[in-house]
């Protein structure tokens, strides 16, 4: 029941993707409706059902490979979600599109929350072969533009996504952080830290990685830089190739780590790394790390793409560089570790802008707003009070 002794819209968030507690699906969203008071259940690959913040998690089991996760898990992701009997689903993976259009067809409202230009990213899809990528894009896009005229709402992460999608039933929703929600509870002093580099998020080859390390070894010995790593690699074999890539022995490797646990490396290093190659999703898309670094006041090396270059020269928070180029990863490094008192100002300037421009908070709104358009549901009174803020 929710406050007033209604009877709360019941949501089912389903992904086969992505862990339970991804930062846009659990603490963003899934955190945001239950605290609205709506039900809110979360169908996802994991090893226990639990209630977390609110969010009713129910597992599924994980899946053993691409192959198990894109037949099996979306078959289990569909079957326990449609047992949830909920008002509103709200899928965020391409490949539950299916399942999308047979809730639909039992009668259900339901919403599709769109990461990626997915067209554009299947083009640089490794694992799928050359030959392939071009027909697989077109099936894509054909696909999505179905499930935009057949489903009831579109959740769009960037305005590059919403502008694929009908305006009528669409609705943006940014991955900004909420201001001091990456805020350590020990945060050093930054005139106190050790020289640390920090990258945080999806260890893969098109984010840099190699380049970052490279990068690493050339600093001079005197600055006793190193890189520290949290995350997990993509694919897992890469972890193996980088270990004989000159500076790796100057990585920390940290694995994937929790909310809190980023929190308390952010708090520790001096700089955050943003990096990516220049493929059709980093060009048109906000990377979110940029701003996660922005909220806990670190200084950021970024690749040069003209939109991240507009909002680290306006938020004066960083230094791009030529993603490509491990020796202008270098400078920008060695620059930023040999002047902390510009450095510190900048993460100071990246804090503000977060404040004051790129926070949760509107986007929080603007999710709940929907909601209640969609629903005319439990939500009014949390909604009505955020709409006023």
């Amino acid at each position: 029941m929710s406050a007033g002794g209604r009877v709360a819209v019941k949501i089912c968030i389903l992904t086969s993707v992505h862990r339970p507690f991804d930062t846009r699906i659990f603490y963003r969203e899934a955190k945001t409706l239950a605290g609205a008071g709506y039900e809110t259940v979360l169908v996802a690959p994991h090893d226990r059902d639990e209630v977390v913040e609110g969010v009713r998690i129910r597992a599924v089991p994980q899946p053993g490979g691409r192959r198990a996760r894109l037949t099996r898990t979306v078959w289990r992701v569909y079957r326990a979600a449609a047992a949830e009997n909920a008002d509103i689903y709200h899928f965020h993976d391409p490949e539950l599109v299916p399942a999308g259009l047979m809730l639909k067809l039992r009668g259900k409202r339901v919403v599709y929350d769109v990461h990626e230009h997915v067209p554009r990213q299947i083009l640089n899809k490794d694992w799928i072969p050359k030959w392939f990528r071009g027909m697989a894009a077109g099936a894509a896009r054909v696909m999505e533009a179905s499930a935009a005229r057949l489903l009831d709402g579109i959740v769009a992460a960037t305005p590059t996504i919403a502008e694929q999608f009908p305006v009528s039933k669409t609705v943006l929703v940014q991955n900004f952080p909420s201001p001091g929600e990456l805020a350590a509870p020990r945060r050093v002093e930054y005139s106190e830290r050790p020289p640390l580099i920090a990258y945080v998020g999806v260890i893969g080859v098109i984010r840099a990685i190699r380049e970052m390390v490279e990068a690493v070894a050339l600093l001079p010995e005197t600055i006793n830089a190193r890189l520290v790593l949290a995350g997990n690699f993509n694919p897992p074999g890469l972890e193996n190739e980088l270990r004989d890539v000159p500076g790796w022995e100057k990585v920390e490797f940290w694995g994937w780590q929790s909310r809190a646990q980023v929190a308390e490396i952010l708090g520790r290093v001096r700089v955050g790394l943003v990096m990516g190659y220049p493929t059709p999703n980093n060009l048109n898309g906000y990377p979110n790390k940029l701003f996660e670094y922005m909220s806990a006041g670190l200084p950021v090396i970024a690749s040069d793409f003209p939109l991240w270059r507009s909002i680290i020269e306006d938020a004066g928070c960083g230094v791009v560089v030529d993603p490509l180029d491990p020796r202008s990863i270098a400078r920008a490094m060695q620059w930023l570790l040999e002047n902390p008192g510009e450095a510190e100002a900048m993460g100071k300037r990246g804090q503000e802008a977060v404040s004051a421009k790129y926070n949760w908070d509107a986007e929080a709104r603007k999710l709940l707003q929907f909601y209640e358009n969609l629903s005319n549901g439990p939500g009014r009174e949390a909604t009505t009070k955020l709409m006023t803020k």
